[in-house]
């Protein structure tokens, strides 16, 4: 009886939810006023409880969607049915705690930074102490400063901590229990990076196949260099896009599992990792010996920077950006190997993606539709925009296949193809792969990228076997 009725106090940051509050607070005003960023110096000048109210104060957030930790809240549901008082006890601002608590609903009591006391390390061991006595409380954490809260404390319940600190935490108090820490692993960093879709920076050496270079080493070499680059600076605009869409992504049935968005990853480990790999990306894009590929480089960071931060909540102007991208990688692959564009291939490039862009968005919509949505979080599409989405993804992937088929009748074909008729079973290929991926978008199939979706769908592979086939025998030619 003695032990259910000891009061359980239990931290928030890192311990109650898989995540910092001051650093998602912080990306939340980075996201909707990012002139106030400026601001934070002085705020924190001023105490770190003033800057946690001021930006508590400046933003909002729903508690349901936090990442919490689930088997500590499952068990901490055991405890107060038990009968054994919960407190929440946090560093976080008090307006953070009690949305939390309230949301929760067994916790009988808060103690939170209030812009005048950061409540933290020595500040929350005195404060634990002065009401409950010392050994008066049972008290949960996670990292190295509730080791004061600890020594106050008559029992420890450890969670996400390390091995160090848990036997850290062994050698001040009795540890009643332990909650491991979710293991990272090379998997978490590989969706932190999202290195499937660097599989979209292939675009890069469209042109050096289109301009009949594969016997050319130097070229095959800079489009490589080309590839690394653009992939470790989409990686970067990926961290900084998850970043700032954490509360979108934690709605969505799919994007919750992401690694920031789950807690997997520490939202400040993307803060520092981002940069960092943006140095690296530009070292390695300066070894390119095409003569404007940096440019490049850096307008399809600008660019999708530009729609993290914007165009992506802007109706239709988000597809148009997002078929630009693809392209740009294209023109970048064009820059490296010293190739110019011709019309033809620009033309048809920004219609089959701006398809694939609706397709994106589209399958996003259904997903919603079926979750019984009004609206898409984060855009500014409504659920009923679906069948004008598909119609117009529709549209723009035919008229792709139209620009080949003009294509195939230019003097160019001519030139570059010893057998130009057979290019022209690439039509009804092309045709056909539209086609396939409207239709499983429509019954529901597609993954929310559709390249990803491409790699991993058998018709898709040997529908692109098929196009690379005919174009490889149109350039060699045919004994007829």
């Amino acid at each position: 009886m003695i032990l259910t009725q000891c009061p359980l106090v239990v931290d928030l940051d890192g311990t109650l939810v898989n995540t910092d509050m001051l650093h998602e607070y912080a990306l939340r005003l980075l996201k909707d006023s990012p002139l106030d960023v400026i601001r934070i110096p002085v705020w924190l000048s001023q105490g770190k409880a003033v800057l946690k109210q001021q930006l508590a104060s400046r933003t909002d957030f729903d508690p349901a969607t936090l990442p919490y930790n689930k088997e500590l809240i499952e068990w901490l549901e055991q405890q107060h049915a038990m009968g054994r008082p919960l407190v929440l006890c946090t560093a976080s601002d008090t307006r953070i705690a009690h949305a939390i608590a309230e949301h929760l609903g067994f916790f009988d009591e808060v103690i939170a930074s209030d812009g005048l006391k950061n409540m933290a390390g020595h500040n929350k061991a005195a404060t634990l102490q002065a009401r409950y006595g010392h050994q008066g409380f049972d008290y949960v954490g996670n990292a190295s400063p509730d080791l004061l809260v600890w020594k106050e404390a008559r029992r420890a319940i450890v969670v996400n901590a390390s091995d160090r600190l848990a036997s850290q935490a062994e050698a001040c108090v009795q540890v009643e229990k332990r909650f491991l820490r979710q293991p990272r692993g090379i998997s978490a960093w590989r969706r932190t990076l999202r290195i499937h879709q660097w599989l979209k920076n292939l675009l890069i050496f469209a042109p050096l196949l289109a301009g009949h270079l594969l016997t050319d080493a130097g070229a095959w070499l800079s489009s490589a260099l080309a590839f690394i680059a653009f992939s470790l600076c989409a990686s970067v605009v990926y961290i900084a896009n998850d970043l700032l869409d954490l509360e979108s992504d934690r709605l969505h049935p799919r994007k919750c599992k992401r690694p920031f968005a789950a807690g997997v990853v520490p939202a400040w480990m993307g803060v520092v990792i981002a940069p960092l790999l943006l140095l690296v990306s530009v070292a390695i894009g300066s070894l390119v010996k095409g003569d404007y590929f940096l440019s490049w480089l850096a307008f399809y960071f600008a660019l999708t920077c530009t729609y993290s931060f914007l165009l992506k909540r802007l109706v239709l102007l988000d597809c148009l950006t997002l078929a630009m991208l693809y392209t740009l990688r294209i023109i970048a692959g064009a820059a490296a190997v010293g190739n110019i564009l011709s019309f033809w291939l620009l033309a048809f490039s920004v219609f089959v993606f701006l398809s694939l862009a609706f397709v994106k968005r589209y399958a996003e919509l259904e997903v919603n539709i079926l979750g019984g949505n009004s609206k898409l979080h984060g855009r500014g599409y409504h659920t009923s925009d679906a069948s004008l989405i598909q119609t117009m993804g529709i549209v723009s992937g035919y008229s792709s296949a139209l620009v080949l088929a003009l294509y195939l009748n230019s003097d160019a074909v001519l030139r570059l193809y010893e057998s130009p008729r057979v290019i022209w079973a690439a039509v009804p290929l092309l045709l056909f792969w539209i086609s396939w991926m409207w239709m499983q978008a429509h019954r529901g199939n597609m993954h929310d990228d559709p390249l990803v979706f491409a790699v991993k769908d058998r018709t898709s592979l040997i529908t692109g076997a098929c196009f690379c086939g005919v174009l490889a025998v149109g350039a060699m030619g045919v004994p007829w």
